[in-house]
């Protein structure tokens, strides 16, 4: 049995799968990861970087929408 990895996002408990990846990991929460800027564990972690970055246990995720606007 696959063991649930556990972070926190915004500061609320969440789960996923081990070796899920950032991106992944936006999709399955329903976010829109185009409209997104996301804090990794303390750094504004750049888009260049997400595909590469894979959630682990104890993470922690601020996660932040862009609004556009005049």
């Amino acid at each position: 049995m696959i063991q649930a990895i556990e972070l926190q996002v915004n500061g609320e408990v969440h789960t996923c799968l081990p070796q899920t990846t950032l991106p992944q990991l936006l999709v399955q929460m329903g976010l829109n990861p185009r409209l997104l800027a996301v804090e990794y564990n303390g750094e504004i972690l750049h888009r260049q970087f997400w595909d590469e970055t894979e959630i682990k246990t104890n993470d922690r995720l601020e996660i932040v929408t862009i609004v556009g606007g005049g």
